[in-house]
């Protein structure tokens, strides 16, 4: 049962009644009338008993008279139960303390007092629906859940891939006389990856040096060397020498740093490379790589949009710029109170084997996954049960779906269908306000909550324009479209209706396209 709080006005005020007054008990007998109390007493302050098993306070003068020290129960007035106490409080006629007046010495005592024991019933209160599941937060539900042996999901960092690149060509190396041993294969790989140009490969033909001949006898495919069938080839168990031009590799070296750019110090966010990488030339004639990297702080601060970072702390040797070409995403804050709570709650129901909300609470478990649905086949066909599930190890989540499913039960794992959506927004701006900033903002704002979205959520067409106007600048939306791009099926328009998605689809954001009105 819920613990009584007492207030501060409620503690002082009992503990300056114990101090002005004064309560004795008595067993009502109906034999007796007359009930003697101890001391000398100015007035009687309250009569309390029970009368047919309820509390009751009686009243002076119509159920009990006060005379001299004792009390005395008036003939066709109520009275206690015979058998029952009833308690008598009263002020003595002479008391120890007699000033309690606010900023007297003992007011001031017993209100500092009470303020500690109002902080103590706080505590104890706190404990008490600490226990509960319903009421626990923070670190007290960890602990009550953790009897279930579920743990708090912990925040994931965001992650995703950045480009590291050159415009121009790398330094170039002469490597001459690189000795190889030919054993009678058709191709021979050189030390150098990268090679421009193969200027002169020489060796023995039928016991006499020789110099064989590009496009004639071998060809350069990358670092490797092919010898034609119907080229010259050099002798069985001779060695042939190379000289070329390579490209100097320029690695990229696992953790690292790249980060966005801000003015700010504490507005920068920090990345880096989870693997090592070297450039490699593009069919744009670039030199790139792409690596993968996660955030230094986990949580949502890491998810930004393409093209937000472009700053390498410490620069590299060979490096001319980095950017990442898609959106960072991924990071995601421990898990929350609520959702726990969630799947505490369910967590017992996964020992029913097969159950939808049993296997729902086991895939969400599985790191990385952010959005489940779990449903019964389309025709109702006993047995086989869906699941779409968004993030996370697919080796993992189907290791799940075994350990939990029943024997007999088919269960179908998919990835959720991609829904592209694409916003063509017309904003009327206040005059003073900045163009570039209410485009970063809008942009952010819409592609947030297009990410927000699981597993069969719609569009809110309202919510978009809701979220534009939230943008400081932002007077009115002259035009809003939104359009849903599905593969290999057609283009769904909307100027001002929600975007339906299914319940096997899934919202992925593209193209924020803004333009500007000014206001006159």
């Amino acid at each position: 049962m819920p613990i009584e709080k007492k207030t501060f006005q409620q503690i002082v005020g009992e503990m300056l009644r114990m101090l002005s007054e004064a309560s004795e008990e008595f067993v009502y007998s109906k034999n007796v009338v007359r009930y003697i109390l101890s001391g000398k007493v100015l007035d009687i302050i309250s009569v309390e008993g029970f009368v047919n098993g309820l509390k009751k306070t009686f009243v002076k003068d119509l159920d009990y008279r006060f005379s001299e020290n004792y009390i005395e129960w008036i003939y066709g007035g109520s009275r206690p139960d015979d058998g029952t106490k009833f308690n008598v409080t009263y002020k003595p006629e002479r008391a120890e303390i007699t000033d309690t007046s606010p900023g007297s010495v003992v007011r001031t005592i017993l209100e500092a007092v009470g303020r500690e024991i109002e902080y103590l019933n706080l505590l104890i209160e706190r404990a008490y629906y600490s226990g509960f599941i319903d009421t626990a937060s923070g670190e007290a539900l960890d602990l009550v859940v953790a009897i279930l042996g579920i743990r708090r999901k912990p925040p994931q960092p965001a992650s995703g891939y950045v480009t590291f690149g050159r415009r121009s060509e790398p330094e170039t190396i002469q490597v001459n006389g690189e000795i190889i041993f030919y054993d009678g294969s058709i191709e021979y790989t050189l030390r150098n990856r990268f090679v421009k140009e193969v200027s002169k490969v020489k060796g023995l033909a039928n016991g006499i040096a020789a110099e064989f001949r590009s496009e004639v006898d071998y060809i350069i495919s990358e670092n490797r060397i092919r010898w034609l069938p119907t080229g010259k080839r050099p002798d069985q168990g001779t060695t042939f020498t190379v000289d070329y031009i390579a490209y100097r590799e320029i690695p990229i070296p696992k953790g690292t740093r790249v980060s966005t750019y801000s003015a700010k110090p504490e507005e920068v966010i920090t990345y880096t490379t989870v693997e090592d990488s070297i450039l490699k030339p593009t069919a744009e004639e670039n030199w790139e790589a792409d690596v993968p990297i996660v955030c230094t702080i986990p949580g949502p601060r890491g998810n930004v949009l393409a093209g937000s970072i472009t700053v390498l702390p410490q620069p590299l040797v060979g490096i001319e710029y980095v950017i990442n070409k898609v959106d960072i995403t991924g990071g995601v804050d421990a898990e929350s109170d609520r959702e726990l709570r969630d799947r505490a709650k369910r967590a017992l129901e996964i020992a029913g084997k097969a159950t939808l909300p049993s296997l729902e609470t086991t895939i969400k478990s599985v790191e990385g996954v952010s959005s489940v649905l779990v449903k019964e086949t389309v025709d109702n066909v006993p047995g086989i049960i869906k699941v779409i599930v968004d993030g996370g190890d697919p080796e993992k989540i189907i290791e799940a779906i075994e350990r939990t499913r029943a024997a007999g039960i088919k269960v179908e794992f998919s990835r959720p269908k991609p829904v592209y959506i694409d916003v063509d927004i017309t904003l009327v701006l206040e005059k003073k306000a900045s163009e570039a900033e209410v485009s970063r903002k809008v942009e952010e704002q819409i592609r947030s909550y297009l990410s927000s979205l699981k597993i069969g959520e719609d569009v809110l067409f309202y919510k978009a324009a809701a979220l534009a106007l939230e943008v400081e600048g932002v007077r009115d939306i002259a035009e809003l479209v939104i359009e849903a791009h599905r593969v290999a099926e057609g283009v769904v328009r909307s100027e001002k209706e929600n975007i339906v998605v299914s319940d096997e689809e899934k919202v992925l954001a593209r193209n924020i396209r803004i333009s500007y009105r000014r206001m006159e």
